[in-house]
């Protein structure tokens, strides 16, 4: 792995930090207390070329083909300079869990059909694959698809599901032949406004509130055979390259707003005076501090080189379950430690500290649990 940056990828991290802190930070504080999601920074976000980082150039993309390291380290830099970690998760799942399938597995009608709208923004997409009694479970779904003339008709539930109340279309699957489990799941592009679709309202969370979430119901909704994503049953190798893809590249926002956490927590506790000295010579401050800038870069050499393996299409399952774990929960500790850094002023809501906190929390549970990165992980050394 190569790992000098070239001066095409040091400019494009600067844009990106400076377009994130320029048009994507209004009214963070209203977003989070009532739950509101911004359509038009999305817009903006697509005006500039982020959701065209995942799709190539002939769809509407940034480029003639992906670059996913380098759209990994412009991700980065976005949530360097984007405070609003709702927005940015919402970015991710499509780029990573919809993009990504539609570009591999897609046809080139479906491609013409969606990408191109998706890297505009006038089409919001959502990955539905989670269920009640099928989350970490996944291939448990209970979600189904009957072939009948011309296409298919899809009955049941999912849940949890990121952009679900708003979306357009859902990347959906579903059991063509429960008889052979995992082996009979397919995949779909739903338009969210067909018949026999409906959905919840937007859940109350505890963090990452600016990103609606919710439940998608299907009965007796009609999916044509052309909107059927690769071939029939071939939902499980879907979810599985989906996820490598997600779990590489959707936390590398988050990478970034753990660079941000650093550079104000270093700021704060140097200007900060306790007993007539900087509170960053204390040491159990500065041991945070450290421990800080420890995950950071521990965090962004599995990123990068599990971006660098996908980009080459090489296997990185466990390098995937590697960095999601690190990366998880290094975001967790160091969004404590910036609270602490903070004292009495990181807990106050005003101050916009205590925010990354109940943020990270969500990302020990989505795009699997810490737990099922660990049983990934042992399975994959052999025990």
């Amino acid at each position: 792995m190569e790992f000098s940056i070239s001066t095409k990828q040091q400019e494009l991290k600067a844009a990106f930090t400076a377009f994130a802190q320029e048009a994507l930070n209004s009214s963070v504080l209203e977003k989070d207390k009532n739950s509101i999601f911004s359509k038009a920074e999305w817009l903006k976000c697509a005006a500039f070329g982020v959701q065209g980082l995942t799709i190539p150039k002939a769809y509407g993309g940034s480029s003639e083909s992906i670059d996913l390291l380098t759209a990994v380290m412009a991700m980065e830099s976005l949530g360097y300079g984007c405070r609003d970690n709702g927005l940015l998760l919402a970015l991710g799942v499509q780029m990573w869990t919809v993009h990504i399938p539609i570009v591999t597995f897609g046809t080139v009608a479906q491609k013409e059909k969606f990408l191109p709208k998706m890297a505009s923004g006038a089409l919001i997409a959502c990955h539905a694959l989670s269920e009640p009694e099928a989350g970490s479970d996944v291939f448990s779904m209970k979600t189904t698809a009957t072939k009948v003339e011309g296409g298919y008709l899809l009955n049941g539930s999912k849940c949890f599901i990121t952009l679900g109340p708003i979306a357009d279309v859902a990347l959906v699957f579903a059991s063509t032949n429960p008889k052979v489990k995992k082996w009979g799941i397919s995949a779909f592009l739903v338009a969210l406004d067909s018949p026999g679709v409906s959905r919840s309202t937007n859940k109350e969370k505890m963090g990452l509130r600016s990103v609606p979430i919710g439940d998608l119901h299907f009965k007796d909704c009609f999916v044509p055979e052309a909107q059927l994503l690769g071939k029939e049953g071939a939902g499980w190798s879907i979810t599985n390259h989906s996820l490598e893809h997600d779990r590489c590249s959707i936390l590398a926002t988050q990478l970034g707003a753990m660079a941000r956490q650093l550079d104000s927590s270093i700021t704060y506790v140097k200007t900060r005076k306790q007993y007539g000295k900087p509170i960053g010579e204390f040491q159990s401050v500065s041991n945070r501090i450290a421990d800080m800038k420890l995950r950071i870069e521990t965090s962004r050499l599995l990123l990068y080189q599990t971006a660098w393996l996908k980009g080459q299409d090489k296997p990185a399952m466990l390098e995937a379950a590697l960095l999601k774990l690190q990366l998880t929960e290094s975001y967790i500790s160091s969004s404590l430690d910036h609270v602490r850094n903070h004292g009495g002023m990181g807990y106050l809501v005003e101050n916009e500290v205590e925010r990354d906190l109940r943020d990270a929390v969500g990302s020990a549970i989505y795009a699997g649990t810490s737990d099922i990165q660990r049983n990934i992980i042992s399975k994959l050394l052999g025990l």
